[in-house]
């Protein structure tokens, strides 16, 4: 609803709430229909005065822009995507307020959920993450001159950059402090995987389902416990000694490194290469998490859930039969997985895993389960979504260990992203053969993450063993 459908709205409820309350013996159906239109006189005013607020701070900016633009400097504040601020001497308040204004002013092209992410990251300050380096990170990469340099230095090796070009570089480099991109180019934040958080990939379930956080340092640390224990006490009498037990589960963050080839015809010939790197970096950087999140070793890269879970031998259920399994198995998993976990759990599979599913309908466990084969998949199990991926362990029927599924609260599967993606551009590529020149360049790109299940109890892997 726009700003003026809003006004309409507020002044339309408001005549009947004055219509409704001039009434002298107010009947118990029109006492209900005033309480109702209070209440929505109520929030459409909050929402009004939000949209109104929010219409003011963008007509004030422009008026800044169209200020300065005739010459005049009397108010420092951005244009868009755009600073007038020191980032090396601006406050942390400062420094943020003006990242928040380049947010909604060159955001739009982030989906409401990216948004509220990036916004949510850059007033963030604990432990895990500085929302501060954030916002460096967005004053000095969104901007014109900054992303034209970053498309020249993606498809050159020597690129031509104007002066302005060339100062933001340097104010990038600078802003960064030498940790991020020492010599490599800071991908623009609004296309930057490791901080908007990319999800809905069909091919990446886990990494979707996980709860994902984003840190400006080498580990996350969080906070676990089984719960709190309650207890009936006696009146007046000292309570019991009812204390958690906490622990600090932590997970290491690893670099993730891709690699782009492409010829230099594609590079002299495809103008609007650099702006296919969203798609291209979104896309290698979910191949590689939506297998490492499912079996990820933990040996120099993150944990995967059946890896992570096939070290627990608490949350292990054993099926039935050596070398096959049943619905009395899937039974007895969701009976072992704890009641606090059930309401948001989730089916972790393989495709080959689903097949056999679908088989109960035509066996023994007939009694248990239908499947129409049209549909598109088995869908739920005890009214929890079922999520297939190929990189989950298939269904071989061996009498030696192996995974078949797992379900839990995914919630307790944490993904760790370092906020910031670089890349680099390797100038020249060479035949492994005979060292020559192949007449191609590279995209390497660097991103470092982490990823772990840090309440292994949230959730049941069904194997062989």
């Amino acid at each position: 609803m726009n700003l003026s459908e809003l006004r309409s709205k507020v002044a339309e409820v408001r005549d009947e709430i004055v219509t409704l309350s001039a009434i002298e013996e107010i009947t118990v159906e029109d006492d209900a229909i005033l309480t109702e239109s209070l209440a929505t006189f109520e929030t459409l005013s909050a929402e009004l005065a939000d949209v109104e607020a929010r219409s003011a701070r963008i007509e004030a900016a422009k008026a800044t822009i169209v200020e300065r633009a005739s010459g005049v400097d009397s108010v420092q504040i951005m244009k868009p995507t755009e600073t007038a601020i020191d980032v090396r001497t601006a406050t942390r308040m400062q420094i943020k307020d003006a990242a928040l204004k380049v947010l909604e002013l060159d955001g739009g092209d982030l989906a409401a959920r990216q948004g509220d992410n990036v916004e949510m990251l850059i007033r963030a300050q604990n432990n895990n993450v500085d929302g501060t380096s954030i916002a460096k990170r967005i004053l000095a990469t969104e901007t014109p001159a900054y992303r034209s340099a970053f498309a020249k230095a993606l498809t050159s090796s020597q690129p031509a950059w104007t002066s302005e070009e060339a100062r933001a570089i340097s104010e990038f480099r600078a802003a960064s402090e030498g940790t991020d991109a020492a010599g490599g180019f800071g991908v623009p934040v609004f296309i930057d995987s490791s901080i908007i958080l990319t999800s809905g990939s069909a091919g990446a379930p886990v990494f979707d389902l996980a709860r994902k956080v984003t840190v400006t340092n080498d580990e996350w640390k969080g906070v676990s416990s089984a719960g709190v224990s309650f207890s009936y006490d006696a009146e007046a009498s000292a309570v019991s000694d009812d204390a958690a037990t906490l622990a600090q589960p932590t997970i290491t963050v690893y670099k993730a490194a891709g690699f782009i080839p492409f010829s230099l015809e594609v590079g002299d010939d495809y103008p609007a290469f650099a702006a296919e790197m969203r798609r291209l970096l979104d896309g290698g950087y979910m191949d590689l998490v939506a297998e490492g999140t499912v079996t990820g070793s933990g040996s120099s890269k993150p944990f995967g859930i059946f890896t992570a879970l096939d070290a627990n031998t608490n949350v292990e259920v054993v099926v039935t039969t050596d070398g096959s399994f049943g619905a009395v198995d899937i039974l007895k998993q969701w009976k072992a997985l704890p009641e606090r976990y059930k309401a948001n759990a989730s089916w972790i599979m393989s495709t080959g895993v689903e097949n056999e599913i679908r088989k109960f309908a035509a066996a023994a466990d007939a009694a248990y389960y239908t499947v129409n084969f049209a549909e598109g998949g088995i869908g739920n199990l005890f009214g929890r979504p079922v999520y297939t991926t190929d990189y989950a362990p298939d269904f071989t029927g061996t009498t030696g260990a192996a995974n078949i599924c797992v379900v839990g609260d995914f919630s307790n599967f944490v993904v760790a992203n370092r906020a910031g993606m670089t890349v680099e551009l390797v100038p020249h590529l060479f035949d492994v053969t005979n060292n020559r020149p192949t007449g191609q360049r590279g995209f390497y790109a660097v991103a470092r993450h982490g990823y772990d299940s840090v309440n292994d109890l949230g959730f049941r892997l069904l194997q062989n063993q």
